[in-house]
Order: C-alpha cells, then sequence, then structure tokens
C-alpha cells in the first residue's frame, strides 16, 4: 500500500496540501457535488430501496466554489459525480436496503461500515464489508428502528477516530424516520448536518495544538461558505446533526436555547420523552455521536450555531491552512466573515411583523472597562476589565486573566457600554443570554438586514442592550480572536437572579475555569477565577452551598469537576445547566464528578455532612490534575 502523507504546495493564489500524486492524477477532472442532504438517494420501490455506490477520487472545493481544491475520496451513486457528505439513505422504519458498492480508488483496499440493521445491535466496529480495488460488493439488510445513524468508509485501515486524511470524507448520514410517516402521517420537516473533517493529527484531549493543516466542514463547506440556513419567528426547527470526525464538539447557539431530542452513536440512538428532553445551548458531540434538536427562535436577525473550541472556528486560509504569521487583526476587517472559518453555520431568522420598540423608563447602566495591565508583558498582555455602575467599580487587576462577575436582575432591563481602551479590535458575546441579534457581539455578522454589529475599535465603545428573560449562570467572552484573548482574560460569569435576590458569596461560588496564556501552562494547568492559586473555602458541616462552574477554555472539551474528600467522591445534586433550571427528575443527589465542556455552564448543590478537608478538582477525563481548589468544613 501506498504511504500517504501530506504535501504541502505554495501557489500564488494559496498554500494547497494534497494526498499524493497517484490519487491526485485519478481524479480525472471530477468535481465534487456539495450534498447537502435533502435528496434521497437510490430508488424505492415495493418497500425495497436499491442503491449502487462507487468510491472513487474527486476534486473536492470546500470553501470558496473557485477557491484551491484537494483530490480526496468520496461516495458517488453509479452515474452521478462524487458527494460529500456521501449519498443520504433516507427510509421509513421497516425498509429492505439492497446496496451495492464498487471500489474505484487506486490499488487499495475499501472497507465500509453502518450499512446493516440495528436490531440485533452489532458492533460497527467490526461488521464491515472489504472491497478489493476494482470489485463490487453487494449487501441486503434491514433498517427498523427509528433513529440518526450514518455509514463511513476507510482505505488506510485505520479505525473511526483516526480517519483524519484522504479517506476521512467517505462518510454519509442514514435516517430512518417513524412507520407513521408513510401512512397518512407528515414527517416534521428536519435538515440533516454532517461534520467533517481533515487534519495532520488527531486533536486528544487538549485539542489546542497549532496544527498545521486543520479543516472543518458541515455538509462539505467550510464558513463562510457554509449554507446560509433562513427561517422565520414562529418557526420549528428541527436539525439532525452527525459529528464524523475525530475531534470532539462543543456545539453553541446563539441567542436561544434548544432542547435535545435525542443522542447516539451511529449504531444506536436514544429518543427522549418531552418532559425529559434537555434544555441547552450549548452540547458535545463526542467523536462519532449524533443528535437531534429542536429550537424555536425567540428574537429575529442573524445568529450562530458553532463549535466553541476556538481552534475549530478560528481564522485559517483556504484548505483549512495555518497562516504562516499571526494575523493583525484590524478594524477594517469582517470579523465574522474573515475572523472565522470551519465549523460555523449562520441562520437568519425573518420577523413576523414589524417590531416595535419598547419604552423603558427603568433601565440599568453599567461600563466594562477593557484594559491592558500596566507591567504585563507587551507581546501577550494580561486584560484589566473594571465593571462601573455609577460610584462602584468592581475591578480585577495584575496577574488575574478574568473579568468581574456580572450580577444582573431578571426582567430588569441594561445597558452595559463596553470600552475598548486596547490597542487591539474586540467585542463582546453575551454567551447564552437571549437578547436581540444586534446586541449578540459577532461583529460583521449580528444585527437584522442593514442593522449589523460593528466591532468595537481601539479608544472606541459599543454598547450592549438586553433585558435577561431568565435567572441563571451565564458568561461574557469576546467573539473577536478567540484563542488569544480568551487566554489574556476577556472573559468572565454573569449572573442573573431573581428581583430582590442578593448573591451571598459565603453560600454562592461562581467558578470561572479558562486557559493560561502560556502555551506550556496551558497543557498542565487551567485558571480559576482568573488564577493559578486560589483561597480556601470555608463552608458548615449540615449547611448548602451553589457552585457555579463555567468552562470558556480553549482547549479542554473533555474536563471534569469533582468534589472529594479523604475517602473519595462525595456527593453533590445537579440544578442548572447553560442557565436552564433542571427538571425535578434531574435534580438528584449524585457523586460529585460531572464533565463540563467548552461553553457550557453547570450549577451544584454542595452540602458537606462531616467535617475535614475537601478538594474541588478540574482534572482531565484521564484523571490528570488541571486546577484545584481547598475546601475547609467547619
Amino acid at each position: 500500500m501506498v504511504h500517504r502523507r501530506f504535501v504541502q504546495l505554495t501557489t500564488a493564489c494559496a498554500s494547497v496540501f494534497l494526498i499524493n500524486p497517484t490519487l491526485a492524477a485519478r481524479s480525472a477532472g471530477e468535481r465534487v457535488h456539495i450534498n447537502d442532504n435533502r435528496t434521497p438517494a437510490g430508488v424505492l420501490k415495493m418497500g425495497v430501496l436499491t442503491l449502487n455506490l462507487d468510491a472513487r477520487v474527486a476534486t473536492w472545493h470546500p470553501d470558496a466554489d473557485d477557491g484551491p481544491g484537494i483530490d480526496v475520496q468520496g461516495f458517488a451513486e453509479v452515474g452521478h459525480t462524487v458527494q460529500i457528505p456521501g449519498p443520504l439513505i433516507r427510509v421509513v422504519a421497516g425498509t429492505t436496503v439492497d446496496i451495492s458498492i464498487k471500489n474505484s480508488v487506486n490499488r487499495t483496499t475499501l472497507e465500509v461500515h453502518g450499512l446493516l440493521s440495528r436490531v440485533p445491535m452489532v458492533n460497527l466496529d467490526t461488521a464491515s464489508i472489504k472491497i478489493p480495488f476494482g470489485a463490487t460488493q453487494r449487501k441486503q439488510f434491514r433498517l427498523d428502528v427509528p433513529g440518526t445513524y450514518y455509514y463511513w468508509g476507510t482505505t488506510s485501515g485505520r479505525r473511526f477516530g483516526n480517519r483524519i486524511h484522504e479517506d476521512a470524507q467517505l462518510t454519509g448520514a442514514i435516517v430512518v424516520d417513524e412507520p407513521s410517516t408513510s401512512v397518512g402521517g407528515a414527517r416534521r420537516p428536519d435538515r440533516i448536518f454532517v461534520i467533517g473533517m481533515m487534519s495532520d493529527t488527531t486533536g486528544g484531549e487538549n485539542v489546542r495544538k497549532d496544527r498545521e493543516h486543520l479543516l472543518f466542514v458541515v455538509n462539505g463547506k467550510s464558513w463562510p461558505h457554509t449554507e446560509r440556513l433562513n427561517y422565520a419567528m414562529g418557526d420549528t426547527i428541527r436539525w439532525r446533526v452527525l459529528n464524523a470526525t475525530v475531534d470532539p464538539h462543543p456545539m453553541h447557539l446563539h441567542g436561544a436555547y434548544y432542547r435535545v431530542e435525542s443522542r447516539g452513536n451511529g449504531n444506536r440512538d436514544s429518543t427522549f420523552a418531552t418532559a425529559m428532553r434537555d434544555q441547552v445551548n450549548t452540547e458535545l458531540l463526542d467523536p462519532g455521536s449524533t443528535m437531534m434538536m429542536s429550537w424555536s427562535p425567540v428574537h429575529a436577525g442573524n445568529w450562530l450555531f458553532h463549535c466553541h473550541i476556538p481552534e475549530h472556528f478560528g481564522p485559517r486560509g483556504p484548505l483549512g491552512v495555518l497562516p504562516s504569521s499571526a494575523r493583525v487583526m484590524s478594524v477594517s476587517m469582517n470579523h465574522a466573515l474573515q475572523g472565522m472559518s470551519g465549523l460555523v453555520m449562520g441562520v437568519t431568522i425573518r420577523s413576523s411583523q414589524r417590531m416595535a420598540r419598547s419604552i423603558e423608563t427603568e433601565r440599568r447602566h453599567l461600563r466594562l472597562v477593557i484594559d491592558k495591565n500596566v507591567g504585563t508583558p507587551t507581546q501577550r498582555p494580561y486584560y484589566s476589565l473594571t465593571l462601573d455602575e455609577g460610584a462602584v467599580s468592581s475591578q480585577i487587576k495584575g496577574k488575574f486573566r478574568a473579568g468581574p462577575i456580572i450580577s444582573l436582575v431578571r426582567g430588569k432591563p441594561v445597558d452595559v457600554m463596553v470600552v475598548n481602551l486596547t490597542d487591539t479590535p474586540t467585542s463582546i458575546h453575551w454567551h447564552g443570554i437571549e437578547l436581540e441579534s444586534y446586541f449578540d457581539g459577532v461583529s460583521g455578522f449580528s444585527g437584522i438586514e442593514k442593522r449589523i454589529s460593528p466591532v468595537v475599535a481601539p479608544r472606541d465603545s459599543f454598547e450592549a442592550r438586553f433585558t435577561p428573560p431568565r435567572t441563571g449562570t451565564f458568561m461574557y467572552h469576546t467573539h473577536v480572536d478567540e484563542a488569544p484573548q480568551q487566554r489574556m482574560g476577556l472573559a468572565g460569569l454573569l449572573l442573573v437572579l431573581e428581583p430582590r435576590q442578593a448573591t451571598d458569596m459565603t453560600t454562592d461560588f461562581p467558578i470561572l475555569i479558562s486557559s493560561p496564556a502560556d502555551d506550556d501552562a496551558e497543557a498542565r494547568h487551567v485558571l480559576i477565577n482568573g488564577n493559578l492559586a486560589t483561597d480556601t473555602l470555608y463552608l458548615s458541616a449540615g449547611d448548602s452551598y451553589r457552585f457555579r462552574f463555567g468552562n470558556i477554555t480553549t482547549g479542554r472539551p473533555g474536563m471534569h469537576v469533582e468534589v472529594r474528600d479523604e475517602r473519595g467522591l462525595t456527593s453533590w445534586t445537579p440544578l442548572a445547566k447553560d442557565g436552564a433550571e433542571l427538571p425535578a427528575f434531574r435534580r438528584i443527589e449524585e457523586p460529585a464528578t460531572h464533565r463540563i465542556s467548552i461553553g457550557e455552564t453547570m450549577d451544584f448543590r454542595v452540602t458537606p455532612t462531616a467535617t475535614g478537608q475537601m478538594n474541588l478538582n478540574m482534572v482531565t477525563a484521564a484523571g490528570t490534575l488541571l486546577g484545584r481548589v481547598a475546601i475547609r468544613v467547619r
């Protein structure tokens, strides 16, 4: 077998990485067709779907249609062009699939997984079809269990979690609809989005590795060339999202919550009863996982749905090439279109009627002043954030790299004047807050029609106006040049309380978890409320405390938080996720350990039962300690 690697070529227009000359020569000019997953493949007759596939090499243009291309392997229906993602298999439960697959990839054996019945459940890693070069294999199987699944192939012998090179786009969606949709029932409209990837390496738990080549796509395209979605106020929007990559993706929706209707792993799919569907604005999709989500917009305008790992949506060149030098962010740039790439989708919500501006007589006025800390490194300074309200000032200075806690009141209007005293453009996103699009903080994109949010230029300001509709734990952070600006401290927690409710910092503990600015420290530690060193928390046995966690690290999607004493894990009760209170059946005592991904907030009630020493730990999935807060129970 020919050894494959990326070869970087420098052309007059862009840096392009190819697979190898042999594969490139076999494309014969065929161009990949971008599959929007709207049209099912094959021919359905008498309860049998007949589908003939061919795997071959074609040239893929994941950025602009006239941008650089790369030769990759993909699936095509016989007689049609190669598609990325592969042809959609969509049937009603009870359908038999009669499929044949030809291997036209150059002198390699093709191994295809996922083309099988889900009852009884079979290990997808072992149930595969092996097809020598030039041969065709046929298989029949029955799809009986409704859900969201996928099939995938490899010509390199890699497992699903290691497909990152030329065979990484050999993936297609399988959707099995409820039988009722075939007899007198209308199928609920939905869209299918397959997340794809090509890369030098896999990411691992600490994914911020500055990989030279890192391309993320949704249905075959990378932002800003991903499909723009359009809906109207009042619509119920349903998406099936499939993570066909080797990296995890915490998927964050701006400006609204969504309900997770089902979760799956390609082999099985669990649909939840209506009352048991999690309400979130960030959901972690592990490699190979799927979800069905639904939401109804609460405000018109432009909104983003994106992975919250900065490396996965930060600025890159064509085909995911890391720029040879750091890009200087300028006021003249459109930061949404030029400062982001990869795993991002844009959604426009049309207003159902002309919006009337409400007249508000009572509004809080805050100023959030962003400045450089005196005495910090010139090349990588820390930010100093000051929150002013009248004569009252709250400030975090020195080596603390986090903003002050902003406490707001549910239902009370507020405006926050963001003042930028640095020499770098920035913007603030109010993470998890349901507000008007114009104030959401994605400069160059947030807004409606011609009223688009600007970047906050150096020595300039921008006023965000909103009325928090619910209590909970939220965050605010930069949405310009996210990785360095977040690591230098441009992030903080935002709490929304009930009217006349005060935050008692002796019983209520907000804990922002972020990443150090130093690359080496990033691999070993996290910051806790902007610092590596923390003060001891003092609790009393028998009393209850609320711990509010927010993960705004740049590369810790798999991090766990836990509370231990000398006997091991203690217990706690989950109260809220992403600012939304959990239903009663979820608020049950459990072992005090929980995975909290990037962009998520979680609230827990902790009630120590005995005096002594405890520790609040931030750890990797493997248990490596990233940060610790000592707790003394008196």
